[in-house]
């Protein structure tokens, strides 16, 4: 039989033994969980406590994660941005130079009229990040300009007073906030108005 230090001694390295990764992926996990309660109330909406409730643990458990909410905040928002780096690589892989386009289509389809929570952190997080420090502006902008290289990289040449980045910057600038003005309205009728006259825009910019 074993004796009561050996007990909680298997306890505790059972406890201890996780899967290699196993951290990363709780950390992955609660700050997915972090940027979706960001998107639905904005970073003065929700506190602390919300946002562990949201993520399913603790306020304690919380801090080993963030040392606080504005770091939280500003990691959910690289993360996002990142995301959608992400995002632009895989259509382009999957759909070749029609990229742009589907990308386009899914921006102001999906995009713009799912749930806050599932929203682009570009077009839902950027009015936040306005608010924030120096120090998270400005890890927001390296990141941001890390979208705007992939995006840049991605398009089709065209001759013209305007470099492919200046229409990276100028297609993503119309985009989110083209979704942000959609959303705004309570008319169906008129956002999906706004989403067209964008989308023809994009489409002009984009040659």
């Amino acid at each position: 039989m074993l004796s009561r230090n050996k007990i909680a001694i298997v306890m505790y390295t059972g406890a201890m033994r996780y899967k290699p990764g196993h951290k990363e992926q709780s950390h992955a996990r609660i700050l997915e969980a972090v940027g979706r309660g960001f998107r639905r109330h904005g970073i003065g909406g929700i506190g602390v406590d919300g946002l562990a409730r949201e993520a399913g643990v603790t306020s304690g458990a919380f801090y080993t994660h963030f040392p606080s909410k504005s770091a939280a905040f500003e990691e959910a928002a690289l993360a996002g941005l990142e995301s959608l780096r992400a995002s632009i690589e895989a259509l382009k892989a999957e759909h070749g130079s029609g990229w742009v386009a589907a990308f386009v289509d899914f921006y102001l389809g999906f995009k713009r009229t799912c749930l806050l929570d599932e929203a682009c952190g570009l077009q839902a997080l950027t009015p936040e990040v306005i608010r924030a420090d120096v120090a998270v502006r400005s890890a927001y902008q390296a990141s941001l300009t890390g979208v705007v290289q992939a995006f840049a990289q991605g398009l089709p040449e065209r001759h013209g007073a305007l470099s492919n980045q200046e229409r990276a910057w100028a297609l993503l600038a119309l985009l989110s906030g083209g979704v942000t003005m959609a959303r705004s309205t309570a008319d169906e009728k008129l956002s999906d108005e706004i989403a067209m006259a964008v989308k023809q825009a994009a489409r002009i910019v984009v040659g």
